[in-house]
């Protein structure tokens, strides 16, 4: 079931041929005019954060083909446009392989719609992805109101507030008060764009802290409810208590968002941060989340690898998201000398766990980021920022290990250099399209101790590798493939194709 097995070779990707001939013609024809009007303009009609994308995001030396786009923050709800800008930005994203991403929203749905649909219209007529956000519109099902609080014995309400100010978390078994009116809140913008006659290729959500969450003081709050105690066989068991609570979080994700979307669209990719397949344990903590003690893990020098119930088969996702970030406090967990290691070492577990336990036929986008997150908070650790040039070998390591795609998150201030290396990375990738199409990874082993690292795509009797060193090494290494074993030689910072013999 996993990436060894084969490539996606049911699933085919987007309008590939339509597509390549629109990226010819928007090579040829689209350069001097843009740079004319700007120019003489010097304004643009979409938003600056999208003018930045446009300015750092060179236009590709290869063509994306068939493969997912690159999906970037600022590169997202680029405004109110007329038919004709809406064309021009996406035929110029599309030079650069970048997907422009539209937000549904449960205020103000017309105007939204009319917004989204500009875009979408465009993306339509040229054969590229139309691409959703769907977050907003699942938010909140814990939104206060004192129904879906916990109950204690005594018959007072209350809520766990461990998550952060302002998430009131209370009872799962309450939801189904909220349930219908945040499907209605899919539904309607899933039937306007049937009406219009366009489909949706990728959509996503943020849904994070909201729903049944088993982690912080969870399992401390259910305890004391009286209607979890009763719903929840052998809730004083960890995992018989996560299993529960992930169990009811993926039958919401499932009826609120994925079914509605599948059900009009049912070659939509549909997916959730941080939603992936995985091995049974979860080998980081987001920013809201916290170790409590009773929490089954396994250790490893400083670090608690939590037990992980794998939800993502219940939500009928169709793409997984594993989220590949630098969380300030995983420096503190290791001791390497080479601090860059401490990084790579985690991000490419992490990584390297969803790819390895992801069906080949289902895609994975995963979440990256570069800059540090929540370094005055672990500043005890004296956490040393992840080099550019390690962050990105990972993004190398990790494509040649199955993912297809990245999502890019991160600030204002950090845009240009978040943009230009991912960007610089990816592009240069598509040098190597049958490889990322079609190859096979075969390498997912992360060194205990700094070392070296390989990772490879078989495809045939050819291997694309990439060998990147932490501790100097200058000796061949052995990769096993399919049985067969390659002498792997220093080949610093770049990829080498390989024939297996």
């Amino acid at each position: 079931t996993g990436r060894e097995a084969t490539r996606k070779s049911g699933r085919p990707y987007f309008k590939a041929a339509v597509f390549c001939v629109i990226a010819g013609l928007a090579a040829k024809t689209m350069p001097a005019d843009w740079e004319k009007s700007r120019d003489s303009a010097k304004t643009y009609p979409w938003s600056e954060r999208m003018q930045l994308v446009l300015d750092t995001a060179k236009p590709l030396d290869y063509p994306r083909g068939g493969r997912l786009p690159l999906y970037l923050w600022p590169a997202m709800d680029p405004g109110d446009l007329s038919a004709a800008d809406a064309e021009r930005l996406v035929m110029e994203s599309e030079r650069r392989g970048v997907g422009i991403v539209c937000s549904w929203t449960p205020g103000e749905r017309e105007a939204c719609l009319k917004r989204s649909l500009a875009i979408a219209r465009a993306q339509k007529k040229l054969g590229t992805p139309v691409n959703i956000d769907a977050t907003r519109l699942l938010y909140s099902f814990f939104d206060g109101d004192i129904r879906t609080a916990h109950v204690d014995a005594s018959g007072n309400a209350f809520f766990d507030e461990s998550f952060g100010k302002g998430h009131k978390m209370g009872c799962p078994f309450t939801l189904d008060l909220k349930k219908d009116g945040i499907r209605e809140r899919v539904e309607w913008y899933v039937s306007a764009y049937k009406k219009e006659g366009i489909d949706v290729d990728f959509i996503w959500a943020d849904w994070e802290i909201d729903g049944p969450i088993e982690f912080n003081r969870a399992h401390e709050a259910s305890k004391k409810c009286v209607r979890c105690r009763e719903k929840i066989p052998g809730i004083d068991n960890f995992l018989a208590f996560q299993k529960s609570l992930r169990d009811i979080r993926s039958d919401l994700q499932r009826y609120c968002y994925a079914s509605p979307v599948l059900e009009a669209f049912p070659r939509a990719l549909v997916g959730n941060y941080a939603v992936y397949p995985h091995d049974g344990y979860r080998y980081w903590y987001d920013y809201f989340e916290e170790y409590e003690e009773g929490q089954p893990f396994i250790a490893e020098q400083n670090a608690k690898y939590r037990l992980w119930h794998n939800d993502f088969p219940g939500t009928g996702y169709t793409f997984a998201m594993p989220v590949v970030y630098p969380w300030a406090r995983l420096f503190g967990w290791y001791d390497f000398d080479i601090p860059d290691y401490r990084w790579f070492y985690n991000m490419l577990r992490v990584a390297s766990n969803a790819a390895k336990n992801t069906p080949a036929c289902v895609p994975i986008i995963s979440f990256v980021h570069w800059h540090m997150i929540d370094a005055e908070k672990y500043k005890a650790s004296a956490p040393v920022p992840f080099s550019e040039k390690m962050y990105r070998e990972l993004l190398w390591h990790m494509l040649l290990r199955g993912t297809d795609a990245f999502y890019m998150w991160c600030g204002a201030a950090e845009y240009a250099d978040e943009v230009r290396i991912l960007h610089e990375v990816w592009a240069a990738a598509q040098k190597y399209g049958e490889f990322l199409d079609k190859g096979v990874p075969v390498a997912f082993d992360a060194p205990k101790r700094p070392g070296t690292v390989v990772s490879a795509l078989r495809l045939g009797n050819r291997v694309l590798v990439r060998r990147t060193d932490f501790a100097g090494g200058k000796d061949a290494v052995t990769l096993n493939v399919g049985g067969k074993t390659m002498d792997i030689p220093p080949i610093p910072e770049t990829c080498r194709v390989y024939v297996v013999r």
